[in-house]
């Protein structure tokens, strides 16, 4: 039988002047990915994500987007914890955060922001692009969308 997990992350994106959005990546090292985490015992899913967030990118302020809230499943093997189940859950976030103030945590080996085009082609799994997919739909819905300012804590 499974392990089973729960993470959570966002899917972070910045404005840029020209009316084009810009998608946070983090690179894992072996794969491209979005800012996540293990959700600890007593967090909600938000939670978990708004201190993953601060964790592995130093962004403490994040603008959720409400009505995005995507989870995926996927399975894989541990060398210590054999077969785990994995569902992580992405909130869509907005950032003021530029290149200078993004802090990477020691799991991370690099950072990009990237519009939406080349972050599809950069993401390592199709999981995590279709994710990328929606979130882009959803801000193209309602442009400049109305967005909760949540500091992290």
């Amino acid at each position: 039988m499974a392990r089973m997990e729960r993470s959570a992350g966002f899917v972070v994106y910045r404005p840029e002047s020209d009316g084009t959005r810009q998608y946070l990546l983090l690179d894992y090292g072996r794969h491209w990915d979005f800012p996540k985490g293990h959700v600890e015992k007593g967090e909600d899913d938000l939670t978990a994500a708004l201190r993953e967030l601060a964790e592995e990118t130093g962004i403490t302020q994040a603008r959720v987007v409400p009505g995005f809230h995507h989870e995926i499943t996927y399975f894989f093997r541990d060398r210590r914890k054999g077969l785990v189940r994995k569902t992580v859950v992405f909130f869509l976030g907005h950032t003021a955060a530029g290149d200078r103030d993004i802090v990477l945590s020691d799991e991370h080996t690099a950072f990009e922001f990237l519009p939406f085009a080349a972050a599809l082609k950069r993401i390592t799994y199709p999981n995590a692009r279709q994710v990328l997919r929606l979130a882009e739909d959803k801000l193209a819905e309602a442009p400049g969308g109305d967005a909760l300012s949540l500091p992290v804590t």
